[in-house]
């Protein structure tokens, strides 16, 4: 059983206070994206799983674990204690999305293992889970999860895995600048915690942008693209000062838009149209400014058996 899933780049992260249980508030503004890992299930006397990067990308697996540190392996295990079965499979997965790069990665992978290991081991006829049920799981295993068993456009809040769809006209294409490299999403968060706490800033509640949500809906690239924006940026920027350059040479080049995506260090360009994302796939390669660029478009459908 094989699931295909998509990366997210966040149009809006709006970071707002931390809550009693350690975590902020967020208004999350999702996009799935044609960059996909491949998630494979199958029956085995155990639970084990093995990862390797696709054959076209450059990704680097070293450091993704594969004991129940893995999202999957744990999204396994979630899935086979609701249906009251014994977690018995291997779990390959084949990763063309960037390793702690801002893009959700491991949050996806986890998504394909619930959907996978669910058409695995739930009745064919009469499923117990449905697609909600999954979303509930993912929940469970992190706030970007319930996303990429979804996919499309979606606003999320509380820690944005409440998540509403949200209208979208139209196709956007991105141009994606990966690094060498990750960035660890808690020390990025800390780091814009710290950067307010220096200023004596209050984090204010966020709120969703109606410029964003405007431009979705009519389908408007350079709307979009002036509307983008991430709260956790000065802190990425501030543990990576080189991505400054990287952001500067896109906008440079003719993105209608750029920001980190999520926590980073993957830099995201929006650019009008697909020949556009082309032209400046091509000059940001030339440019030497990142480990790889990506194109896609988005929005795309959640994980996906194929």
């Amino acid at each position: 059983m094989s699931v295909r899933v998509p990366a997210k780049v966040n149009l809006q992260l709006g970071v707002g206070p931390i809550r009693d249980d350690g975590y902020h508030d967020l208004v999350n503004v999702f996009h799935a994206v044609s960059l996909f890992d491949e998630v494979t299930a199958r029956d085995a006397p155990g639970l084990e799983v093995s990862v390797q990067a696709a054959p076209y990308s450059r990704v680097s697996v070293d450091d993704v674990p594969v004991d129940d540190d893995n999202l999957a392996a744990r999204a396994a295990r979630l899935v086979a204690a609701r249906l009251g079965v014994e977690p018995r499979a291997a779990i390959r997965i084949r990763k063309a999305i960037p390793v702690a790069g801002g893009m959700a990665g491991g949050s996806a992978d986890a998504a394909a293992a619930l959907v996978a290991c669910a058409r695995l081991w739930d009745d064919r006829e009469s499923p117990a889970l449905a697609r909600a049920d999954l979303v509930e799981l993912g929940a469970e295993l992190g706030s970007d999860v319930p996303f990429a068993v979804l996919g499309g456009t979606a606003v999320g809040v509380g820690r944005g895995e409440r998540l509403t769809p949200a209208l979208t006209r139209g196709v956007f294409h991105w141009v994606f600048a990966t690094a060498d490299g990750g960035l660890s999403t808690p020390a990025v968060y800390a780091e814009c915690d710290r950067i307010r706490d220096a200023r004596g800033e209050a984090a204010a509640p966020p709120v969703v942008s109606e410029a964003l949500m405007t431009a979705l809906a009519t389908g408007d690239a350079k709307g979009l693209g002036e509307a983008l924006t991430n709260d956790l940026q000065e802190a990425a920027l501030a543990l990576r000062p080189s991505l400054e350059r990287v952001l500067d040479a896109g906008r440079d080049l003719g993105a209608v838009g750029a920001l980190v995506s999520g926590s980073g260090p993957t830099c995201a360009f929006l650019a009008e149209t697909d020949e556009d994302a082309g032209d400046l796939a091509e000059a940001l390669d030339g440019a030497g400014v990142a480990r790889q660029i990506l194109r896609a478009h988005g929005p795309v459908p959640g994980a996906t058996v194929v």
